[in-house]
């Protein structure tokens, strides 16, 4: 199942699933009198919570939604298909993201830890926003999403798929120049407040798939294109953390609940692996174009995941 969100007549998101060419309208496709119907398809998190009476509704809403609930996708506004009240973040997941970049003491040793809110979410089509008040060196990281779908705390490993609901494409927009940071000495360290969470710095979506359309969740191609240029082109089979490893991990800190999401990670062919300044040590990728400059107004980013879609966003200038 793909479920999508998408904006009504009335402005008000509604939840859709995605059904070859059209996204069906849960809402619309329910009996008017269908009050508990309603409640469990009012949002993602709600449906999530639902647990499996959600999906079974869903199925036999869908097999007899009637024509009137079924909008072709290429006439539906969408948006964030998910509103987590917490996105859980981690870095320097990728072996060859950790070869093109200044690496702090615990790169590539432990998973590094940071947050970002609903505060920081955009969905599909949604601008990016270039504040030069906040940053100058404006970059962006395709990342696969895992989305909670049950609680838990303290996660053993062998557990954590039962957690997991399903997945979609994140963005980690982040501000350079605030995150990566240096002493007199030399060393490198990392401000992942600044740097990581501000307004628009986490897109989301299209969609979120539900894990057992996804499968092996470390077997995904994953791909970043800037105005068309490929800028990175990887597989989530060269994370040093796994999806799983990350549910453990994270559940340590916290009681991971339904509709929180953990982003993973990026690989190599960002802006920052050729920016000397910063540490940049880009040593070149078949295929891939390197960056000759952060990201500006005007431009296109396309983050795209196998079996998911592509999450695409403009960037623009700032306005009061």
């Amino acid at each position: 199942m793909k479920l999508a969100a998408i904006r009504g007549k009335d402005n008000e998101e509604r939840l859709g699933v995605l059904d070859g060419e059209y996204c069906i309208d849960l809402i619309a496709a329910l009996p008017p009198n269908d009050l508990r119907g309603r409640a469990m398809f009012a949002d993602a998190i709600s449906f999530i919570r639902a647990g499996d009476e959600a999906r079974r509704l869903a199925d036999r809403t869908l097999a007899d939604a009637p024509d009137s609930a079924r909008i072709p996708v290429n006439q539906a506004t969408f948006t964030a298909p998910i509103r987590p009240t917490t996105i859980l973040c981690t870095g320097s997941n990728y072996r060859q993201h950790n070869q093109e970049k200044a690496n702090t003491a615990i790169s590539g040793k432990e998973p590094e830890f940071f947050l970002k809110t609903a505060d920081c979410v955009v969905g599909p089509d949604e601008p990016v926003v270039y504040d030069p008040a906040l940053t100058e060196k404006l970059d962006c990281e395709t990342e696969l999403a895992i989305v909670i779908g049950k609680a838990g705390r303290h996660i053993p490993l062998a557990d954590a798929a039962k957690h997991v609901f399903g997945y979609t494409i994140g963005n980690d927009v982040t501000a350079r120049d605030r995150q990566v940071r240096k002493t007199a000495g030399g060393d490198t360290w990392y401000d992942l407040g600044r740097g990581k969470a501000f307004d628009t710095s986490a897109p989301l979506g299209p969609c979120i798939v539900t894990a057992d359309e996804i499968g092996d969740p470390q077997k995904l191609r994953l791909q970043t294109r800037i105005n068309g240029e490929l800028r990175q082109s990887s597989n989530t089979s060269d994370m040093i953390w796994s999806c799983a490893e990350l549910v453990h991990f994270f559940s340590v800190s916290f009681t991971l609940k339904p509709g929180m999401v953990i982003i993973t990670g990026t690989p190599a062919g960002t802006a920052w692996s050729t920016d000397r300044s910063l540490g940049g040590t880009w040593q070149g990728l078949p295929g891939l174009v390197p960056a000759t400059r952060y990201c500006l107004p005007g431009d296109v980013v396309e983050s795209e995941i196998e079996k998911i879609g592509i999450l695409r966003n403009p960037v623009i200038s700032w306005t009061k």
